[in-house]
């Protein structure tokens, strides 16, 4: 059976700066019928674990540290009995839900295999200090957490988050990628790269 990417779409809040919102999450798991890998197992650790079933997980992958993409990880992590991952530019954020560390950390350019597929970490500072993508050149995808949505950037209007920094790593870090690949996001719908590449000015312009 060939790799494959499955969406689970979870439901909870997103805290931040004294403030709070209801959110939908989507939860990437990449692989086949026997091994997978997580992205961001978010608000329902009991529903991911359910997603996986028997599945081997190799590793669960955070793009970022806020907490709607992070408040479920560490039981999802030991339901599913994987290590859990992090770019450590984004323990403050990790440390404002939990106590103790994340069991690894994520370095730009690391690579996670799964079912034959390779997934490289880009680093992508900008909606937060350790925001993460993971590139899969072999399944035209990239999974960008919420660095890149349709229709633009993530939001970075908030603690920790810098415009122009993220229009910097999404033109040097993603846009690069062929435009057929697909932009799995963190929350929403899916779209390509080619899809926003020719929008970056009209982002820059409007600022946000």
């Amino acid at each position: 059976m060939s790799a494959r990417i499955e969406r689970l779409v979870t439901s909870g809040t997103f805290s931040l700066d004294g403030g709070t919102w209801d959110v939908d999450n989507n939860v990437w798991i990449v692989g086949d019928d026997a091994e997978v890998i997580v992205i961001d197992p978010a608000h329902d650790a009991k529903a991911v674990a359910e997603a996986v079933g028997s599945r081997k997980t190799h590793a669960v992958l955070l793009t970022h540290g806020h907490d709607d993409h992070i408040r479920a990880a560490r039981d999802a992590a030991d339901l599913l009995n994987a290590p859990l991952y992090l770019n450590p530019a984004d323990r403050m954020l990790w440390d404002a839900v939990y106590d103790e560390a994340p069991d690894a950390e994520i370095e730009d350019g690391d690579v996670y295999v799964v079912a034959g597929v390779q997934l490289t970490a880009l680093h992508t500072p900008g909606h937060s200090p350790g925001s993460t993508c993971f590139s899969a050149p072999s399944l035209e995808a990239v999974f960008t957490g919420d660095t890149l949505f349709q229709g633009g950037p993530g939001a970075t209007g908030r603690s920790y988050s810098d415009f122009p920094t993220i229009i910097e790593s999404i033109e040097k870090k993603l846009f690069p990628l062929p435009d057929a690949t697909v932009v799995y996001t963190g929350h929403g719908d899916t779209t390509t790269i080619g899809a926003e590449k020719p929008h970056l000015r009209e982002w820059i312009d409007r600022g946000h």
